[in-house]
C-alpha cells in the first residue's frame, strides 16, 4: 500500500510538472495569445500632441502613435485595443504583461534595452531645449548649469542629465506640467523631442524658442516584452511592410506634414535597431 502511495505521488508530481511546462510555454508566446484573443493591446501616451492626445470633439485619444498601433494590429490580422500610459509607466506596463506593445514616443537607449526589446526604429527626431525668447539664451550650452524641466523617466531627462551634469533637472508627470514649469519661470529650459515641442513654440507668438543644437538624435521604436521573439519578429515584419507600402509616410504626413502646424519631414526611415547598439 505504501509503495502504491509513493507511485501515485510521483505520478501526480510528474503530471503537475508537465502541466506547468505547458502552461509556461503557452504564456511565453504572446503572439499566439494576441491571435487567440483577436486584439492587440497597444499603449500610447495621452497628452502628447500629435503622438497621442484627446481629440477635442470626440474626446477619443488620437495621433500618429495611435494610428501606428492600428496599422500594426491590421497587419497582424487583429483589432486594436488601445490603452493610455504615462511616460514613466511605459516600461512597467510592458514588463508586467499588461500591454502587448508600447508605441509611446519610446526612444531607444542601451539602458532600456536591458529591460525590454525594441523593434526597428520607425523614425528619429532631435531632443531639443525650449527657452523664453527674451531670456538671452541662444544655444543649448547656455543652460549647462541652469534649471531644466522634463518628463519623468523620459529620454529628454536622460540626455539632459548626461549632457549637463551641473544642471538641475526637475521632472514632471507629463509634458504640459513640464512646460508649465517653464512658463512660470521655475526653470530656464524645457527638454523634449522636437515634435512634442513645436506646438509650444509655434503657438506662443514668439514668446518661446528652440535653442540651437540638440541634446541627442533619438531613434524611436516600439517596445515588446523580453522573451517574446515571435511577437518581436511579427511587429518588425509589419513595420517593414508598412514602410515598403508607403503607409508609414502617409501617417507621418497626416500628423506632421506641411498641412499641419508641425511641418516636420520624416528624414530618417525605418532602421534596424542593431544600427544603434
Amino acid at each position: 500500500m505504501f509503495l502504491g502511495f509513493i507511485r501515485k505521488t510521483h505520478l501526480g508530481m510528474a503530471a503537475a510538472v508537465v502541466s506547468l511546462a505547458f502552461s509556461t510555454a503557452a504564456h511565453a508566446d504572446r503572439l499566439a495569445d494576441i491571435k487567440a484573443r483577436g486584439s492587440l493591446i497597444c499603449a500610447t501616451l495621452t497628452s502628447s500632441e500629435p503622438l497621442g492626445y484627446p481629440d477635442p470633439q470626440t474626446r477619443q485619444v488620437v495621433g500618429f502613435d495611435v494610428d501606428m498601433c492600428g496599422a500594426v494590429a491590421k497587419q497582424l490580422g487583429v483589432k486594436l485595443e488601445h490603452k493610455g500610459v504615462s511616460v514613466e509607466a511605459r516600461i512597467p506596463e510592458l514588463t508586467l504583461g499588461r500591454v502587448d506593445l508600447v508605441v509611446a514616443a519610446l526612444g531607444y537607449t542601451k539602458e532600456r534595452a536591458q529591460q525590454i526589446d525594441f523593434t526597428s526604429a520607425h523614425y528619429q527626431t532631435p531632443i531639443k531645449l525650449i527657452a523664453h525668447s527674451g531670456a538671452g539664451y541662444n544655444k543649448i550650452e547656455d543652460l549647462a548649469d541652469k534649471r531644466i524641466s522634463a518628463n519623468k523617466g523620459s529620454t529628454p531627462e536622460l540626455y539632459a542629465r548626461r549632457m549637463f551634469p551641473k544642471a538641475t533637472i526637475l521632472t514632471f508627470q507629463d509634458t504640459p506640467a513640464a512646460f508649465l514649469a517653464l512658463a512660470q519661470n521655475k526653470v530656464q529650459g524645457l527638454a523634449l523631442s522636437q515634435p512634442s515641442g513645436i506646438r509650444f513654440v509655434n503657438e506662443s507668438d514668439g514668446k518661446y524658442k528652440f535653442l540651437e543644437g540638440a541634446l541627442a538624435w533619438e531613434p524611436t521604436a516600439m517596445g515588446v516584452k523580453k522573451g517574446e521573439p515571435a511577437l518581436l519578429a511579427a511587429v518588425n515584419d509589419a513595420l517593414d511592410k508598412l514602410e515598403k507600402s508607403g503607409e508609414t509616410d502617409v501617417l507621418w504626413t497626416k500628423w506632421f506634414g506641411p498641412q499641419t502646424k508641425f511641418n516636420i519631414p520624416r528624414e530618417k526611415k525605418l532602421t534596424p535597431i542593431s544600427s544603434f547598439q
